[in-house]
């Protein structure tokens, strides 16, 4: 995928140091959940730095924390072949077929499926893509 139209897919994007300053942590806990698979980044930029989509993150009672359907999600779609660019361009690439879902928003995004707690969906749809 290109790295401008993952950019503009996604929007908001957060370093690593953001990251752990809003879910009140360090970057090593960051990168190990990067490293576990509990939250996925992409190399952006000229200068390659590790970047977070922003909505993979949400606000918690005390701060913030990762979207709960995140980690399995993407360890299907890992699964399925996905380097971590393309999972995050799935993520996050508009799907009308979603709107069936009945969140009431006319053309939704799997990341949104997520976040309105539709995992079984996302996961499903996700396994038939593997490669």
């Amino acid at each position: 995928m290109d790295e401008t139209t993952l950019e503009h897919l996604v929007g908001a994007w957060l370093p690593l140091p953001d990251v752990a300053e809003r879910m009140g942590t360090d970057v090593g806990k960051v990168r190990r959940m990067l490293a576990d698979g509990t939250l996925v980044a992409v190399r952006l930029g000229e200068r390659k730095v590790l970047g977070v989509p922003e909505r993979f993150l949400r606000p918690a009672d005390e701060g913030w924390t990762v979207l709960p359907a995140l980690a399995g999600t993407v360890s299907v779609l890992r699964d399925s072949g996905f380097a971590d660019d393309e999972a995050v361009a799935w993520l996050f690439t508009p799907d009308p077929s979603l709107a069936d879902l009945g969140t009431g928003a006319p053309t939704l995004t799997p990341v949104d499926a997520l976040a309105a707690g539709h995992k079984t969906e996302i996961r499903r749809r996700a396994q038939a893509l593997a490669i």
